[in-house]
């Protein structure tokens, strides 16, 4: 990395819910406690508007309201990196801009699909939002599970040559193309784990982080693995990561926001549904969840 690139990013980044009211309007106390709790149990960053922010559920105007509040509660202590997602490159240049405005320290980028966008277009998208962020370190974001059009490993090596484009979280559930990236792209590009990975088996192959939902439930844990990692220490690292799969596991079954709704829920944050139609989670897996939460000390 280049020495003005700015800070890095390390360590654990918890993907945040979107606590909306019946109207549709953000919960900015809710919000406000919640990354209360996440900066007091040491996390690394803030990232709203990730899938478990439910990004694609919301308007443009309720998305700046979610990462304007989160800044604001954040108060520079630790880096604030929104999500921008859309289907049309203008849209996301715009929602770079805005997110720059209000104080964002870095963006996450996403692109939505209703066709499938070939590698020419995908690799514009991406290059025209890392312009818009002006600087700012740009954290790709690919999740082939969800999305019509995915980020190949050649559009990836271009993108790794624009300077502010820094970061990937590729969230496909294959670690064996975190590797072929961090070969490919060397120390242009460094990379998170998502919750889909193996957080720990990233990290022993270079990575750099957790980017994640489920940090948002159990940040004393999630930190507790990056630092055994951090530190080598691989045994107590497996050890951590063995009794927070579950939490993975569950995440990975049920909707991803109202999993994690749900477990703030129990922890006493009153963040609301998931956005309709999404549904809540029914009684039996909130009581899973419960289980498993309570099994690991967090809850």
């Amino acid at each position: 990395m280049s020495a003005d690139a700015g800070p890095a990013f390390r360590g654990v980044f918890p993907y945040l819910v979107s606590p909306l009211d019946a109207s549709g309007g953000v919960r900015e106390d809710v919000l406000a406690a919640l990354v209360e709790r996440l900066i007091a149990a040491g996390v690394h960053g803030l990232a709203p508007l990730g899938s478990t922010g439910e990004f694609a559920y919301l308007s443009n105007d309720q998305r700046l309201a979610v990462a304007t509040a989160t800044i604001r509660a954040a108060k520079g202590r630790v880096p604030v990196v929104p999500g921008v997602a859309s289907t049309s490159t203008a849209d996301a240049v715009a929602q770079t801009r805005a997110m720059v405005a209000a104080g964002a320290d870095g963006i996450l980028a996403i692109l939505e699909a209703y066709f499938p966008v070939g590698e020419a277009g995908v690799e514009a998208y991406f290059t025209a939002i890392a312009e818009a962020a002006e600087g700012l370190p740009v954290v790709l974001y690919t999740n082939p599970n969800f999305q019509r059009s995915d980020l190949t490993l050649p559009v990836i090596d271009r993108l790794s040559r624009v300077p502010n484009i820094r970061y990937i979280k590729d969230a496909s559930s294959n670690t064996g193309r975190l590797l072929s990236i961090l070969n490919r792209c060397g120390d242009r590009i460094e990379v998170f784990a998502a919750s889909a990975h193996i957080p720990a088996c990233v990290m022993l192959i270079g990575g750099v982080g957790w980017m994640a939902g489920p940090a948002c439930i159990v940040p004393e844990q999630s930190i507790a693995l990056y630092d055994a990692a951090r530190a080598g220490d691989w045994a107590r690292a497996m050890e951590v990561q063995r009794s927070l799969w579950r939490i993975n596991e569950l995440f990975a079954r049920h909707s991803l926001a109202a999993c994690i709704k749900a477990a703030l829920e129990l922890q006493g944050f009153d963040v609301g549904d998931p956005v309709a139609p999404q549904v809540p989670l029914d009684a039996a897996a909130r009581d899973e969840l419960a289980e498993a939460l309570g099994a690991i000390g967090a809850l």
